[in-house]
């Protein structure tokens, strides 16, 4: 797999892959749509209302889980150091893995992500882990620039790329290698250094393993997947939903 991995990965360096990146992850991402709750949340966010402040006030349903899970085997290190938000003795711990063309990961991180950080990361209550889980070349490349980006760099790249999601996994002339050049030039990289991590064989074969761990021992066949204090829970979640869920566990 990591062979076939690092070879798809390569054809996409040399413009062999030029469009469907994003639709694959369309395909792939779980089917549960972001609650209409979460519009709210961001029209509140607009108005100077703090959504989290206003989720613990209202009687949001606490979200089910699907299973139970060893989480002390889940927060084990795979092949590749952490990539880590807070505290890790903090009460509540979150292991998300994700894909980076997942358009519901996408919204996760650009609407919930942001002000669970600020109420519960920033302020010592949870520790938040997030792993690769990429389901097809594109998502696989991106993980690896993300790796390959300067130290403490790793998340503000993977924030911005999900960010600018359709403008490289989805770009109007199809020209996927294109796009992640130019937005990872925005990052501080350069025609060589794009080349030389999109070709190391090594990051490819880890960022792989992450994903099969993932798959293998703790059943995730979805995006995003949230790990959290020993449960399990599939698909984007809004910021009402995960707030009640992280105030439940406090």
């Amino acid at each position: 797999m990591a062979n076939l991995e690092l070879t798809t990965t390569r054809r996409l360096l040399l413009g062999g892959i030029a469009v469907g990146a994003l639709s694959v992850g369309l395909a792939s991402c779980s089917d549960e749509k972001a609650p209409n709750a979460l519009a709210n949340a961001s029209d509140s966010a607009k108005d100077g209302v703090d959504p989290v402040t206003t989720a613990a006030t209202s009687s949001t349903e606490i979200p089910k889980s699907d299973r139970d899970v060893d989480m002390a085997d889940v927060l084990k290190p795979g092949p590749l150091p952490e990539m880590t938000m807070g505290d890790e003795n903090a009460p509540v711990k979150i292991v998300e893995y994700m894909s980076m063309t997942c358009p519901h990961c996408a919204h996760f991180h650009e609407t919930t992500l942001e002000p669970i950080k600020t109420k519960y990361i920033d302020t010592g209550k949870v520790y938040f882990v997030i792993r690769e889980f990429p389901f097809d070349p594109a998502a696989t490349a991106a993980f690896m620039l993300a790796r390959c980006a300067p130290e403490g760099q790793q998340l503000p790249f993977i924030s911005m790329f999900m960010k600018q999601q359709r403008a490289w996994a989805a770009p109007s002339d199809g020209d996927v290698r294109g796009a992640m050049l130019q937005l990872s030039k925005l990052a501080g990289f350069t025609q060589e250094s794009f080349e030389a991590c999109l070709t190391n064989q090594k990051l490819a074969a880890d960022v792989t393993a992450i994903r099969d761990r993932g798959a293998k021992d703790f059943g995730v066949n979805a995006t995003p997947t949230f790990f959290i204090n020993g449960k399990t829970y599939s698909g984007d979640m809004s910021v009402e939903s995960m707030s009640a869920l992280i105030d439940s566990m406090l």
